[in-house]
């Protein structure tokens, strides 16, 4: 008979095999984001909202359809540069009202400290009459045109707008309000900066078309632009810290400082009127990182934003558990397989290792893996759901965008790289199961996989997105069908999508997607001063000396480049500055477009694990409570395929699929054995454990695998066989060194 105390157990058993990804799904907030209530709670919700559905409104056509029924002047919002100038303005200002310039140590209340309300008031009032006077151009009709004065405004909009902002963001910065469940005063003046900024923009968007760049420039432009560009990055350091702002900082100083550089870096030098009205412009900020960011990077986060409030994420990580969790090392292997399909789709490396990391993460170190290895291991499989198809964090519409290249042939190319990268993951984790003798979780701690199984169709959005790109639908549409199916599929689980999930889901979806706003309006700044100096030409020219016509030595230029430039730098942000660097020098050199891009996209993902500024590691380190530092390290050993991946399809376009099947299928394999031997070499375990003599041979036999050919093949085959050998002790060292003779 049953007593009790089992039955309980058995219900907590049944418990655990409901819940175990429980929470995945739950919206993470950073140490720096407010918890409004009340009013400003409600507040917050409704512009976030407000923001993602005027998005994927427009990008539907439905703003034109709205205006058409109520027999209203049609406002053309999928015009460009008012478009990108709303994306910007209203990221900005939601971010202000959301992420403080401090963190958050505590949960204080009370009311507002009287003698910092008068710090903020010169600010707050002089943003107040630039806001007036950028309001009286729409109401009025007045404009900074053609005939006026070059410093018309000055007074009372320019000078006004760049000292208020300037004014507020030093008060954040020395006198923060600590206060995280409401708004802050300065931060909502300094959203009201922002909007006032989009205002000005979006009223003399023709006159800047013209004059953005020239002489005819006006200080009004400049001002704006000013303020604007410094909201950027301000935004940019509370959400993304001070790598990315220092290096745009350094870009935007080098804008200045050209006739006094030496050799390539020299440049004629520009005014601030000429540059800051330039950089505002779609040669720079309203560019091409910030048409991606307004288009296909919001609409994916949405994607991810409708399958997290639906908990269809929930169930991947549970049917990852019941595939994989019971095998030798099986969190790990989960962790690999859930947050590659879970970085997929929400496109940030570090923002993906907190959400599957907190529940991976300590289940890996409960089975015995080190806490550096599970951060690693959960660091290494998140970023590597950048490169995996069809949607690659939003990385394979950037490349399409760039290059020009269909969508369908960049993922198409994508497969066997990413399969590598994973399988290599895939095999370090299993041969350091092997070596330290790791089991799985119980079966009873497990989500029942013929009860999963049932749930199949919960796969159904990411197979309809696949499928609608695959059928010529276009990016939007396609990505709008898989959030409908999101919530269509939702109604068959318990946890239905009603108007309340929906709306919660543009909620999350907006603050999901203002790190990237920031990030890539940021990013269009270096790539507006590119542009304006021609520093990319000339850095390509040299790249092209220097290399002195060897694409191999300029590849490895380029890699070094590439992960330098993304270290402390999302991926978007990192792949569009590379790519505007030292793409064009590559392709000069006669390396093949895709392949050049894929080259370089690669290493700008792999900067997330990649010491001494790993973000990936980092947020692993930070769940796991362990070293920083050495969680970076192992992580890039976990990860080193990535790192000799590209140079296999430089050196083999078949595993880009470019060639006959029989090519590709060689190539495959090869490249599989090769990349088992490498995990081996870096875990010390080859049906045993290797010396590090044997290390090093297993090392130089990988490699001979991986470099794609024939008679390396043997000489790869050879030498691994001999160590097996050697491993089996059917022969000693000392045979083979005598047969090698």
């Amino acid at each position: 008979m049953t007593t009790q105390t089992e039955k309980a157990q058995q219900d907590t058993a049944a418990q655990n095999q409901a819940s175990i990804a429980d929470g995945v799904d739950a919206e993470i907030y950073t140490s720096n984001q407010r918890k409004p209530v009340g009013l400003a709670a409600k507040i917050a919700v409704i512009l976030c909202i407000a923001y993602t559905l005027f998005h994927v409104g427009v990008m539907n056509g439905l703003h034109d359809r709205l205006t058409d029924l109520l027999g209203i002047g049609s406002v053309d919002l999928t015009e460009p540069w008012r478009y990108r100038l709303i994306h910007v303005g209203g990221g900005l200002a939601l971010g202000f009202l959301l992420f403080s310039s401090t963190l958050f140590s505590e949960e204080r209340s009370g009311t507002a400290d009287p003698r910092r309300l008068l710090a903020v008031l010169p600010g707050a009032a002089l943003v107040a009459l630039a806001f007036g006077q950028a309001a009286l151009f729409w109401a009025t009709g007045m404009a900074v045109d053609q005939a006026a004065a070059a410093n018309a405004y000055s007074m009372t909009f320019g000078l006004p707008l760049v000292v208020g902002t300037f004014w507020l963001i030093v008060v954040g910065w020395f006198w923060p309000d600590r206060r995280r469940a409401t708004f802050d005063i300065a931060d909502l003046f300094l959203a009201l900066a922002a909007i006032t900024v989009a205002m000005y923009l979006i009223y003399h968007a023709p006159f800047l078309r013209l004059r953005g760049g020239t002489a005819l420039a006006k200080s009004a432009d400049m001002y704006a632009a000013l303020a604007g560009t410094v909201l950027i990055l301000e935004l940019a350091r509370r959400l993304a810290g001070l790598a990315l702002v220092i290096i745009a900082s350094i870009f935007v100083l080098y804008a200045f400082v050209g006739p006094w550089l030496p050799g390539i870096l020299e440049h004629r030098g520009y005014s601030m009127t000429r540059f800051f009205s330039y950089v505002y412009t779609d040669q720079g900020i309203l560019g091409p990182t910030t048409a991606i960011s307004s288009t296909y990077i919001i609409l994916f986060v949405a994607f991810a934003a409708f399958l997290q409030a639906s908990r269809v994420g929930e169930y991947f990580v549970n049917f990852a558990f019941a595939v994989a969790g019971g095998a030798r090392g099986g969190p790990a292997k989960v962790a690999v397989f859930s947050s590659g399909l879970m970085g997929m789709i929400n496109g940030t490396s570090a923002g993906n290792v907190v959400a599957t990391g907190s529940l991976t993460i300590p289940l890996m170190k409960r089975v015995g893996y080190k806490p550096q290895t599970a951060a690693s291991v959960e660091a290494a499989a998140s970023s590597g759901g950048q490169i995996l198809p069809p949607i690659m964090g939003a990385g394979a519409f950037i490349m399409s965008e760039i290059t020009g290249i269909p969508y369908a042939e960049i993922v198409t190319a994508a497969i066997i790289p990413a399969m590598l990268y994973f399988a290599s993951i895939y095999f370090n984790v299993d041969l350091a199961a092997q070596k330290f003798g790791m089991k799985g979780l119980p079966r009873s701690e497990l989500p029942r996989f013929d009860k999963l199984a049932r749930q199949a169709f919960l796969f159904l959005p990411i197979f309809i997105l696949i499928g609608a790109l695959f059928m010529g639908y276009s990016v939007i549409r396609a990505g709008t069908l898989g959030m409908a199916s999101a919530a269509v599929v939702s109604w068959l689980t318990p946890y239905p999508m009603g108007p309340r999930q929906i709306l919660f889901a543009f909620e999350i979806a907006a603050k999901m997607t203002l790190q990237l706003v920031a990030v890539c309006a940021a990013a269009g700044v270096i790539v507006g001063v590119i542009a304006l100096t021609g520093i990319g030409t000339r850095f390509s020219s040299m790249l092209l000396g220097l290399a002195d016509q060897n694409q191999a030595i300029a590849l490895f230029f380029a890699m070094i480049v590439s992960i330098i430039l993304g270290m402390g730098m999302p991926t978007t942000a990192a792949y569009a500055v590379a790519a505007s660097v030292i793409g064009p020098g590559l392709v000069q050199l006669g390396i093949p477009p895709l392949t050049a891009h894929f080259f370089i996209f690669y290493y700008a993902v792999m900067s997330a694990i990649t010491p001494p500024v790993a973000l990936a590691a980092y947020a692993g380190a930070a769940i796991a409570q362990s070293d920083p530092m050495k969680t970076s390290v192992e992580s890039f050993r976990i990860g080193l395929a990535a790192f000799v991946v590209p140079f296999m399809f430089f050196s083999s376009p078949a595993l880009l699929m470019e060639g006959s099947w029989f090519e590709i299928i060689h190539v495959v394999i090869s490249a599989l054995f090769g990349i088992y031997l490498l995990s081996s070499a870096v875990q010390g375990w080859f049906f045993g454990l290797l010396s590090m003599p044997l290390r090093a041979v297993l090392l130089i036999a990988a490699l001979s695998m991986i470099a794609q050919g024939w008679f390396t093949d043997a000489i790869g085959l050879s030498v691994a066989i001999g160590v097996w050998l050697v491993q089996k002790r059917f022969v000693d060292p000392n045979k083979v060194i005598r047969g090698a003779d």
